[in-house]
């Protein structure tokens, strides 16, 4: 009988011996090894990450050639294998766990070893050529947060905030009470509540396309660490400017490449950036999911579109559901970023080595961020409407009127107004009318409503 394990396996070598490998796997001994020693979870690195790899791994195989370090045969093998990773034509290939080595070597050997195999070339004498996994990976990761960001991120970002901002049109006449401290406050525009949170989308994009100017510098040229050492001159420069044309985002050559390495700040503050996003979001899903609650025994201002049953047991129930998911997207993200904050404290001397978690955890971030935005945006915020008349009832109700009476007949005065409509069970208005001494013409004045919210009419 044939032995299973001659025709299931072939045998690979590195510089510790030999190694099986499936044989019909395009990687190598060293990423075989990674496999077997990191069974950890079933994490491995998203599609961005690994177009990313490949994306470096064809432009420095470009330069190489052009710098004369790389003969013009391997050099279009190089490349060509590269872009087919860079496409995703082997992304089955990318094996290893996300908790692996801090620095990514294994995912770095996983690359070259793939393209290699693809190139009919040496995974580290040509495809690795003028780089180091220490330079390699932490480039991969900002070139990935980069292309994801601009190309899914902000757009969403923007799009919810120009939502936003035309339903702080379309509600401008609904006049409501204000909250603070979740007790009723002076009466507000719905469309002012609105406009706040327009606003904070707006920032928060502002906030990210900040920290994305730091993305933009890759440390490709330093190398091992930083000093660029085996990278012949003008490599770095040459092969960020490919990159730079092929994304058309503007990647430029690491200032200090000792910094770049050493440090990870750069992915902490679009982290930071992130999570500021998030917590904005939160703010808002949870106004408008307060806003809506109900139908009958809630604030019920709002009425959130209809998507689906609620419950298992009461009929006819219906749940704010697309804001909850986005709640729990935020919850995530927070989350990641302390785990980022984390992995980009642990530099040590020349190198930071909880790159893969790091990287693993921004992308996500920024991914279900995208991703939840546009469907909080469609399913939730486009089809929002007020309850112009639940709202003009509690308005009126409120206690809070008697705030533009203090400056006519004093603070005192006014609170025992309120004090007396409270217990009565009366409006602020009714008791006013009665006992405040204030003309009815001006008391019209002074409770108007909508000119109590800024407005001239």
């Amino acid at each position: 009988m044939q032995n299973r394990d001659q025709t299931s396996f072939r045998t690979e070598h590195d510089t510790m011996g030999e190694v099986r490998v499936p044989s019909s796997a395009l990687y190598g001994a060293q990423t075989q090894r990674a496999v077997e020693n990191f069974p950890i979870s079933r994490l491995r690195f998203p599609r961005e990450f690994i177009r990313a790899l490949g994306l470096i791994k064809a432009a420095a195989a470009r330069v190489n050639g052009q710098l004369g370090v790389l003969a013009p045969d391997l050099v279009a093998a190089i490349e060509t294998a590269a872009e087919q990773v860079a496409r995703g034509d082997h992304d089955a290939q990318f094996v290893v766990d996300v908790f692996q080595t801090g620095s990514g070597t294994s995912t770095n050997m996983n690359a070259n070893e793939i393209i290699a195999h693809l190139a009919g070339a040496h995974p580290n004498d040509h495809v690795n050529r003028s780089q180091s996994s220490n330079d390699v990976i932490p480039s991969a990761i900002h070139l990935a947060a980069a292309e994801l960001t601009n190309q899914q991120l902000l757009p969403a970002i923007e799009s919810l905030g120009a939502a936003l901002a035309r339903k702080a049109q379309e509600f401008d006449d609904v006049v409501k009470i204000g909250r603070t401290h979740l007790q009723d406050a002076v009466p507000i525009r719905l469309g002012q509540e609105f406009s706040g949170y327009a606003r904070q989308v707006e920032l928060s994009a502002d906030r990210v396309r900040r920290a994305l100017d730091g993305i933009y510098e890759l440390p490709l040229g330093g190398t091992a660490v930083g000093t660029g050492l085996n990278a012949p001159a003008g490599f770095a420069a040459a092969t960020i400017r490919l990159l730079a044309e092929r994304t058309g985002l503007p990647f430029r050559e690491a200032q200090n490449h000792f910094e770049a390495q050493a440090a990870k700040d750069a992915v902490a503050f679009l982290s930071g950036a992130l999570k500021t996003y998030a917590i904005a979001l939160t703010k808002i899903a949870n106004d408008l999911r307060w806003l809506g609650s109900g139908p009958r025994c809630g604030l019920g201002e709002l009425r959130l579109p209809e998507l689906q049953p609620g419950s298992s047991i009461m009929p006819g129930k219906v749940n704010p559901v697309i804001a909850e998911s986005v709640l729990m997207v935020c919850a995530q993200v927070i989350g990641h970023d302390t785990t980022i904050a984390w992995c980009c404290a642990a530099g040590n001397f020349e190198l930071n080595v909880m790159m893969p978690v790091m990287a693993y955890n921004l992308l996500e971030s920024i991914e279900i961020l995208a991703t939840a935005t546009a469907n909080f945006e469609k399913r939730c915020v486009a089809g929002l409407q007020a309850d112009r008349a639940r709202a003009t009832v509690f308005v009126e109700q409120s206690l809070a009127l008697g705030t533009a009476l203090a400056t006519e007949i004093g603070y005192e005065r006014a609170a025992a107004l309120v004090k007396e409509a409270y217990q009565g069970g009366r409006t602020v208005r009714e008791v006013a009318l009665e006992k405040s001494g204030i003309p009815a013409a001006r008391l019209e004045e002074l409770l108007d409503l909508r000119r109590q919210t800024g407005a001239t009419r």
